[in-house]
């Protein structure tokens, strides 16, 4: 499984890189604090798989908080066909941690 930090997902943000960033976490976590990514809640991924479609050939960086769920989350888009997945290491709480200490994690 492909993995990125943190600090490299930051680079690419400030880069203006492309990418596309898909959050995992659950409703309430996402509204607590999040960095601008299209939210999918690890649990509806299955049955909301088609919302990101236009983006099977993307680089698609998956977030969760702390890193494993993202992991689940990459293997179940990488079966479904998407090829270019990458799970954030560390996840919210690494980021907030380590980018944005402002950010509350829950």
């Amino acid at each position: 499984m492909e993995m990125i930090t943190v600090q490299d997902l930051n680079q690419k943000k400030e880069n203006g890189d492309p990418f596309f960033l898909l959050d995992v976490r659950d409703y309430h976590e996402y509204l607590v604090s999040n960095i601008e990514g299209y939210h999918i809640p690890y649990e509806e991924l299955e049955t909301r798989m088609d919302e990101i479609r236009d983006h099977k050939e993307d680089e698609i960086i998956v977030m969760c908080r702390s890193g494993n769920t993202s992991i689940d989350a990459c293997k179940k888009l990488i079966e479904a066909g998407f090829e270019n997945v990458i799970s954030l290491k560390g996840g919210m709480k690494c980021w907030a941690k380590e980018i944005d200490p402002s950010l509350p994690v829950m």
